[in-house]
């Protein structure tokens, strides 16, 4: 069995859509928990009405606690042999569990990933290649450097599929952006391989108002996970210490990019990317696996931080 979680808060215009793409499945030994967190809207009944026309759905009701208390709320009752989430105003492709469920059962993998597309309002997805069946694996190693240095695999709980053991002691930290970022490593780190599906068979939907498209300070929480993991894998894997600054440098060029210019609030965040930028530039522009594009800016920053925020925010700035 597989279960897909769908945390659910106040997304009644997409939740159908959701919904309909996972009972739309090829692949039939679903479980699905759709968790209201404590909606406003009429999400909720939704989710009931649902539940009543399908023995399949299973329907947890909560007070709001964020995506993450959402997610953990599913985990908690789940009873499939692995797991997938699917965010509520996103959806899947037909084909999208039984492709990875065959993923996992070719190569012995724990986990299964398939490539995604963005897709704003109203745009439709591009059809499935026939025929992309290829699989790449990645043993552990290459599956955290893969991540952490921003190639091939993403940090995203989305867009896979999981050996539901591997959730037996891990939790999406409650009240955190980027909670996604803050488990990818103790999740690899119970995994001796990943698993790489070809077809882009998750439908990742911009809509304005959503968390990631709403600046706010939350959103500096990603340089929070990134300085605990930095200290984590320092003592325990130094190996990838590496990987982990090219993901935590990236993280404060973009939150550079981001951030409301000139907002007294936002100094802070300011001071730490400038600083983290300063300190650790000369090993990430050393580091052959850094992406081309940080490399450039690290160059730039060598001119100073006026500089390097008139180069990142020159669109903004235009406009």
């Amino acid at each position: 069995m597989i279960t897909v979680i769908i945390p659910v808060y106040n997304v009644q215009d997409y939740l159908a859509r959701c919904v309909d793409s996972v009972l739309s499945q090829s692949y039939r030994e679903l479980e699905i928990i759709l968790v209201d967190d404590g909606s406003t809207d009429g999400s909720g009944a939704m989710c009931d009405d649902y539940a009543s026309r399908d023995n399949r759905i299973v329907v947890v009701h909560k007070a709001n606690g964020g995506l993450s208390d959402a997610r953990n709320a599913g985990l908690d009752v789940m009873r499939g042999d692995y797991v997938t989430f699917v965010d509520a105003d996103d959806y899947i492709h037909p084909q999208f569990a039984q492709v990875l469920l065959d993923a996992i059962t070719r190569s012995g993998a724990q986990i299964a990933v398939c490539r995604w597309q963005e897709l704003n309002d109203g745009q439709s997805p591009r059809p499935v290649a026939a025929g992309g069946n290829e699989l790449v694996t990645f043993t552990q190693e290459a599956a955290i450097n893969s991540v952490f240095y921003q190639r091939e695999l993403t940090h995203s709980a989305c867009s896979r599929l999981f050996a539901a053991s591997i959730f037996s002691d891990i939790r999406f930290p409650v009240g955190k952006l980027y909670e996604d970022l803050a488990v990818i490593y103790p999740i690899l780190k119970k995994v001796e391989t990943v698993v790489l599906a070809k077809p882009a068979m998750y439908y990742y939907m911009h809509r304005p108002g959503s968390i990631i498209t709403t600046m706010s300070l939350s959103r500096a929480h990603v340089l929070e996970h990134l300085e605990l993991l930095e200290e984590q894998v320092s003592c325990e894997a130094p190996q990838y210490l590496p990987a982990v600054c090219s993901r935590h440098m990236s993280a404060c060029f973009n939150m550079l990019r981001l951030m409301p210019l000139g907002d007294p609030a936002w100094a802070p965040v300011k001071e730490h990317c400038w600083q983290y930028i300063k300190n650790m530039r000369k090993l990430c522009i050393t580091d052959r696996k850094v992406r081309f594009k940080n490399k450039i800016a690290i160059v730039l920053s060598y001119f100073g931080i006026d500089f390097l925020l008139l180069i990142i925010n020159k669109n903004r700035l235009k406009r």
